[in-house]
């Protein structure tokens, strides 16, 4: 079964399928003689001191058993003997090997995408600048996340790999380990939070001793997020959303603390399912589907339809909403990218309130009348 990173975000982004837990685990790092620079994100922490910088990584996966310590050694710089014990990963980077397209915006964001020399499945890369490398063999494919290519990754010798496990047991990164390479597990799509996940943007300031200029693009998206909710503070969420579409047999209902019912809930439209408790999804029968979200206003489609046609050719079923009828029925997964990746799931998450603009342009148009979807498409 053709597994990837790739699919675990299309799932985790838009549905949340996994129930997100916050517990306190041993190994968490409480630095006292330094304060975190992190506000939004709830997996990560970062303390900056004389010449290393700690970074703690919590609730990695679901119902994660452990947390991670990492120590950014800069040259010269003297870690003291009770963090030690922790991996101890050079900086600044010169060279990486990421695993997941949404850290590509990150390393395009800081300038440093040039440091990028291997990646998994290079085809789901959709940045027109990454791609270029790719194109001229700057960025070899490493296999798949799965199943890394451990032996290209040792003759690469990166100084750094970032990836992610998806539960407790995850051989390939114990055999990484093992071979000598540096591996730092990254939690971002564990967030539940959009501005959240795009503050992972300050690891890679850190690990590329750009943190100067992280918080400066950081502080600009969190300042486009606010503007865009100064935009709505007035309107009513009286535009009813049905979300999602069929998965084999079933429809996931993303729930109310979700990623995505965030967004809904601040771009000021009424998620019918905003009342379901937590943050991973529930699956329901077509007919639950239908009894409740029928006469709905808008449909946000998941898949990357083209036109009412395509959609409805997918399951005939589709036309029995009145969002069919009165064609309001959007994607955000209709753009892709020159190999065919998918351009939402790549630069979405390091981009909310570009995502956030895209869900007011949806449902109060007036208010952005001269702004052009960033990732949203009509279905026509």
């Amino acid at each position: 079964m053709r597994f990837s990173f790739y699919k675990v975000i299309l799932v985790t982004i838009l549905f949340s399928f996994f129930g997100c837990q916050k517990n306190e685990k041993k190994g968490t790092i409480n630095d006292s003689n330094s304060s975190n620079s992190i506000q939004f994100a709830k997996n990560l922490a970062v303390y900056k001191h004389q010449g290393y910088t700690v970074v703690s990584v919590n609730n990695p996966w679901p119902d994660a058993v452990k947390n991670f310590t990492y120590i950014l050694k800069e040259k010269n710089g003297i870690v003291p003997d009770s963090l030690k014990k922790y991996t101890q990963i050079p900086v600044p980077l010169q060279s990486i090997v990421v695993t997941s397209t949404t850290n590509i915006p990150f390393l395009e964001m800081l300038d440093v995408e040039k440091s990028l020399i291997g990646f998994p499945h290079t085809d789901y890369v959709s940045s027109e600048k990454t791609r270029a490398l790719i194109d001229a063999g700057s960025v070899k494919n490493v296999g798949q996340n799965e199943k890394l290519n451990i032996e290209q990754l040792i003759e690469l010798a990166p100084e750094l790999i970032v990836t992610f496990g998806i539960d407790n047991n995850n051989p390939t990164l114990e055999n990484l380990q093992k071979s000598g390479l540096n591996v730092l597990i990254q939690a971002d799509w564990m967030e539940q939070s959009p501005l959240g996940k795009a503050e992972w943007l300050k690891l890679y300031g850190a690990l590329f001793g750009k943190e100067k200029e992280a918080d400066i693009l950081f502080e600009n998206i969190v300042k486009e997020y606010n503007n865009a909710l100064a935009l709505v503070a007035t309107k009513k969420p009286t535009s009813t959303v049905l979300y999602g579409s069929m998965y084999q047999d079933q429809w996931f209902v993303a729930k109310g603390s979700s990623w995505v019912a965030q967004f809904m809930k601040d771009a000021k439209a009424d998620y019918l399912w905003k009342d379901l408790e937590g943050t991973g999804s529930l699956g329901l029968s077509f007919e639950n589907i239908l009894d409740k979200a029928k006469t709905a206003n808008f449909w946000i489609a998941t898949g990357s339809f083209k036109s009412l046609s395509e959609l409805e050719k997918a399951n005939p079923h589709y036309s029995q909403f009145d969002a069919f009828s009165n064609k309001n029925i959007y994607t955000f997964e209709g753009k892709l990218g020159a190999t065919g990746g998918t351009i939402f799931y790549e630069l979405s998450p390091s981009r909310p309130d570009l995502v956030l603009k895209d869900y007011i342009k949806i449902f109060h148009p007036e208010l952005l009348p001269n702004y052009t979807f960033t990732f949203a498409q009509k279905l026509n």
